[in-house]
């Protein structure tokens, strides 16, 4: 029985662990009336926070708009080792509700010249309390 009990804490451990990769303190997401959550959850997804400053958070690896090709390139390698492509992957934004439009649409744009083509934004969802 105790056996059980471990395995138990175990799983939900790390049930917690991946629902955790989509949080980040520094990011306020901005609050729509049309967001509503995903049916299905991407199979591969890269998250990508945007605090307000602009700036970009990959995996906890602070970057720039501008410097962030060489992380996502990476992350193409790892894609290969598993005998995967750009077309697979759907790169979730997280904007800061302050951050500039024009930055994520660098962002987009950046993502696109190292050759991923899906993207979605993460906003809140307004009740209208």
């Amino acid at each position: 029985m105790i056996d059980m009990t471990f395995q138990l804490i175990a799983f939900f451990m790390v049930l917690i662990n991946f629902s955790q990769t989509e949080l980040n303190d520094r990011v306020t997401l901005p609050l729509s009336e049309l967001a509503k959550p995903a049916d299905t959850a991407p199979e591969f997804p890269i998250i990508l926070h945007m605090p307000a400053d602009g700036s970009v958070i990959l995996g906890g690896n602070p970057a720039t708009v501008e410097g962030l090709g060489r992380l996502l390139e990476v992350e193409l390698e790892v894609l290969k080792l598993q005998r995967r492509t750009a077309a697979d992957v759907q790169v979730i934004i997280r904007a800061h509700r302050d951050a500039a439009g024009g930055r994520v649409q660098e962002l987009i744009e950046k993502c696109q010249e190292v050759g991923f083509e899906r993207f979605a934004l993460r906003a809140k969802e307004d009740l209208g309390d």
